[in-house]
């Protein structure tokens, strides 16, 4: 009997091979290309995020050097001191931002009756909540007539009580005049005097009180 011939066995085609490290290739590729965006862009908005910040952190030091010698003079003068008449000046403009500051030159939300003055929207904390108030505001020509008056309200009171913030007046650290101003009923809101040791703390404005 003849013998019988052997099957070969037949080896895995080269294509199938080739055509699967191809597949490999281009979903790395895929892959490299995403995380290159994915990483440009992340690092493209940190760069973008802290030059918003650097900008913030020079507009805020603008401010703190265009109200310094204002408050200062007034310090000189009356004894008020600077670091609080600028913490003031900071948390109740936003920095010179709002509408009263930057319209009226109203840094400190002073109110008042005359014909210089605004009937505008403001917050104030009431029995518990902020609720929205219409309240008429002084006008000044300038954020250094805004401090002086703000000072002389510091010397001579409410028409209602003229020795009103004497305590500001007459206290010997930046914290004894913020916990004065609460306590006098400066502000209705219940953190005040926190917030203004915090501002005074956070951007050493107690060195210009020397």
């Amino acid at each position: 009997m003849a013998a019988r011939k052997r099957k070969r066995t037949r080896k895995p085609r080269r294509k199938r091979k080739s055509a699967t490290s191809k597949w490999l290739i281009a979903l790395l590729a895929v892959l490299v290309v995403f995380m290159g965006v994915y990483v440009g862009h992340h690092l493209y908005e940190r760069h973008v995020q802290q030059e918003i910040l650097e900008r913030q952190r020079n507009s805020k030091q603008a401010f703190i050097k265009a109200i310094a010698p204002e408050a200062q003079a007034m310090q000189r003068q009356y004894k008020v001191k600077a670091s609080i008449t600028m913490a003031q000046a900071i948390l109740e403009s936003n920095w010179g931002t709002s509408g009263l500051a930057t319209q009226y030159h109203n840094l400190f939300g002073i109110k008042g009756d005359g014909p210089d003055s605004k009937v505008l929207t403001t917050k104030e904390y009431s029995n518990g909540k902020w609720v929205e108030i219409r309240g008429r505001f002084k006008v000044y020509d300038s954020w250094s007539d805004s401090i002086k008056d703000h000072t002389q309200l510091m010397m001579n009171g409410t028409q209602y009580k003229k020795d009103n913030y004497q305590n500001v007046v007459n206290a010997k650290t930046y914290e004894e005049a913020a916990k004065a101003l609460q306590k006098d009923n400066y502000a209705t809101d219940p953190d005040y005097a926190d917030k203004l040791i915090n501002v005074i703390k956070t951007y050493s404005l107690d060195k210009y009180d020397d």
